[in-house]
């Protein structure tokens, strides 16, 4: 049995911009600061919620360094440096250990996409380059692919492959890996609404985008999970369901920005080609923060 990364809720955190489009570190610095304080286990930097595919080379390794030296050891962090170039990742993932990334992760590639034996070469080949756990993210509806249960049974063998984060939204396939892989591999819910089912299944948490705006309550779901109390976790994960739900009507992390934006938190707008959010989903994002008790003020 591998050593875990974290357990509980880690939070996919946004990249705050500034008016003309450069990070805001400060409010980065702040957001994490946020995230520490309520309870998030552990902070996930330059992942899809991150905007990461927008960012520079240079960007890119200064959001890792800015959030390792930032969180300075209270929770682990993340960095996320897969790419469908092999050879990139490997850079990335070499440049992320350097700066003292805990762990990393690592998307399937996308567009050029690959074979199944094509996956298990770019994942061992790059697990071997570092002495650091890695994530595996699994994301089909992004990536045009899955990583199949045999494959990921292969991979949960390397030693530093220590978890999947699991986003197909295919409870079926999360309950083959979870047969198959026992003790090699930690499960974590890659979808807010699919918590409490994937910790049924011996899930060890979340990395999650509801935590960007609702740290402490995401938190106290997996922690009824592990606390074996999956009745009141359902509970929760039923009365923010609808949350959730309007956090994901339009492409992440567009609504969240928007959400962040309204409690007054440092967002900012996306960058192209995420455009701002329509008026009608505004409304219903709106509505469902406000069922839930969380202060919106209007921003336009």
């Amino acid at each position: 049995m591998k050593n875990t990364i974290f357990t509980g809720a880690a939070v996919a955190i946004t990249t705050p911009f500034n008016l003309d489009g450069s990070i805001n570190y400060e409010g980065l610095g702040d957001n994490i600061d946020y995230q520490i304080d309520n309870g998030t286990d552990a902070i996930v930097i330059c992942g899809t919620t991150g905007e990461s595919s927008t960012m520079s080379d240079e960007e890119h390794r200064a959001c890792i360094k800015f959030a390792v030296e930032h969180t300075n050891h209270r929770v682990p962090v993340i960095a996320g440096t897969g790419s469908n170039d092999t050879r990139y990742a490997i850079e990335l993932s070499v440049e992320a250990q350097k700066l003292g990334a805990d762990a990393l992760l690592l998307v399937t590639p996308y567009y050029n996409k690959t074979t199944q034996a094509g996956l298990l070469d770019h994942f061992t080949i790059i697990a071997n380059s570092v002495d650091i756990p890695i994530i595996l993210y699994n994301i089909p509806s992004r990536t045009g692919m899955n990583i199949n249960v045999e494959t990921l049974e292969k991979l949960a063998h390397h030693k530093n492959i220590a978890a999947v984060k699991e986003a197909s939204g295919n409870i079926s396939y999360t309950a083959q890996v979870a047969a198959a892989c026992g003790d090699l591999i930690d499960i974590y819910s890659g979808n807010d609404d699919m918590i409490v089912p994937i910790m049924s299944l011996g899930g060890k948490g979340v990395i999650s985008v509801l935590s960007n705006i609702l740290p402490k309550e995401t938190h106290e779901i997996c922690q009824l999970c592990l606390d074996n109390n999956f009745k009141k976790a359902g509970e929760l994960q039923i009365k923010y369901l609808e949350l959730i739900n309007a956090l994901f009507c339009e492409v992440n992390p567009i609504p969240v920005k928007e959400a962040m934006n309204q409690l007054g938190m440092a967002a900012g707008a996306c960058r192209m080609p995420l455009t701002k959010m329509g008026g009608e989903n505004v409304s219903r994002l709106i509505a469902a923060m406000r069922s839930v008790g969380m202060p919106v003020s209007v921003v336009d």
